[in-house]
């Protein structure tokens, strides 16, 4: 059974397979997320944004028609959400929402390698957030 159900929810903790992961659908969601922090991978591109509430985090996928015709843009879309599928959602921060940018070399990069890219890009974007919310004289900003 998928991690992702049709109606955007998934799977919670409930039925043992960890913290509940739901997908972006609405435009609006993905464009709030683009404002927000990412980290580049060579397959793919990660998009984070903290929301308000504290709900389960959100993830969402886009693949642009530069990347194919539509059978390569759906194999990469279904590579990402197996990415995510597979990858230990307990790092997904809850009342976050994650979006991956899919890229061309999704296509043939090795599926092991993608796993480890992601999980290096999701490092990133949580580190990018520790740094920006540091104080300014803890980042070595002004001090004077």
């Amino acid at each position: 059974m998928s991690r992702f159900h049709r109606n955007g929810t998934g799977t919670g903790p409930a039925n043992g397979r960890g913290p509940a992961v739901e997908r972006l659908r609405k435009r609006a969601d993905f464009l709030d997320v683009a404002a927000g922090l990412r980290a580049s991978a060579t397959a793919f591109v990660l998009q984070a944004c903290e929301r308000t509430d504290t709900g389960p985090s959100r993830v969402g996928f886009t693949v642009s028609k530069k990347v194919g015709n539509a059978v390569e843009r759906n194999r990469v879309r279904r590579r990402l959400r197996e990415i995510v599928r597979l990858s230990d959602a307990g790092r997904l921060r809850a009342g976050n929402d994650y979006v991956l940018v899919g890229r061309r070399p999704a296509l043939h990069r090795p599926f092991a390698q993608l796993i480890e890219d992601f999980s290096h890009a999701l490092e990133r974007v949580h580190q990018q957030r520790r740094a920006a919310n540091q104080p300014a004289a803890r980042r070595g900003g002004d001090q004077g």
